[in-house]
């Protein structure tokens, strides 16, 4: 295959969406030293203008998620890769509780963001964009979450975790780029292949494996921690103690839910409203869990009204 070049694919985006292609768009990478001695990684969009907007994706995922919300937007912006995602370094103790990355984040955009901007992140970005304007909220003007609360459970997010926690190697680019397509039916070909040449890699010895700590945490059963080394165990994601979290946020908030998603059901949507009423939340049909991968234009048109309001 031709040499991973990760700037090389936005025309292609463009293309799918039917974005008007006004050439090459100006992003850089960067990172930043994080606690624990780690790095966290992202993609300044238009950096020589500052941004006013922070984009935090998925579990499982990286920041070239919102290249096609990105390009709609066309306004300068930064894409974090989460801890333990893309080229962001990896945690010892595995532990990608939101409470603790958003920490990391708040670390990066102390530094690459001069002053407080929206922040909008989905599911697990979701969960970390709750608690970064909760514990930094002198960072965050208004909040965003896609297709996520904290009402999220292992039975709601069984489709996902059986995906991040699957097999790690792959025979060749093939086999990757299968299983992916198994688990991702709205999604075109086209977009899922991008999305795995920047969201895997290939090892030395031609095997492909994934670019994310693999988290195996979230399968774990207490006996299986019993039995792990100290320093690889982490508790299995349970975020309903983020309901409180929820109840501090003094911004305003926006959720935006999949209609063809199961990861927010309607009891999750009354509770958030119970708890923030002044909220706004925006169904986005023919859209499963990743609205961003499958309908861009349409999250990036909504973003906009969310910015403007």
């Amino acid at each position: 295959m031709q040499a991973y070049d990760e700037f090389s694919m936005f025309a292609d985006n463009a293309a799918e969406a039917g974005l008007e292609w006004r050439g090459q768009p100006q992003v850089e990478r960067r990172s930043i030293a994080v606690s624990g001695g780690r790095n966290l990684s992202a993609l300044i969009w238009q950096p020589e203008k500052p941004a006013d907007l922070v984009l935090l994706h998925g579990g499982a995922q990286n920041a070239h998620t919102w290249d096609t919300v990105a390009l709609a937007l066309d306004r300068p912006l930064v894409a974090i890769d989460l801890p333990g995602h893309g080229h962001s370094d990896w945690r010892d103790d595995g532990n990608y509780q939101p409470q603790n990355m958003a920490d990391d984040v708040a670390t990066a955009l102390r530094a690459w963001v001069p002053s407080a901007t929206p922040v909008i992140g989905m599911s697990l970005g979701g969960m970390t964009a709750l608690c970064l304007a909760s514990r930094h909220s002198s960072l965050v003007t208004k909040l965003g979450m896609v297709d996520v609360t904290p009402g999220v459970d292992h039975a709601k997010a069984e489709p996902i975790i059986a995906f991040v926690t699957g097999p790690e190697f792959f025979d060749d680019f093939a086999s990757i780029l299968a299983r992916t397509i198994e688990h991702n039916p709205t999604r075109t070909e086209s977009s899922l292949r991008r999305g795995v040449l920047h969201n895997a890699r290939e090892l030395d010895d031609g095997r492909w494996s994934w670019r994310y700590d693999p988290m195996r945490s979230w399968k774990r059963t207490p006996a299986d921690d019993a039995a792990a080394p100290p320093e690889k165990t982490a508790p299995a994601p349970d975020f309903s103690a983020l309901w409180d979290e929820l109840g501090k946020i003094t911004v305003p908030i926006t959720l935006w839910r999949g209609a063809k998603s199961g990861v927010v059901d309607d009891a999750d949507v009354e509770r958030f409203l119970q708890i923030q009423p002044k909220a706004t939340v925006i169904v986005v049909d023919g859209a499963g869990h990743s609205i961003q991968g499958d309908r861009p234009v349409e999250l990036a048109r909504s973003i906009e009204a969310m910015l403007g309001s």
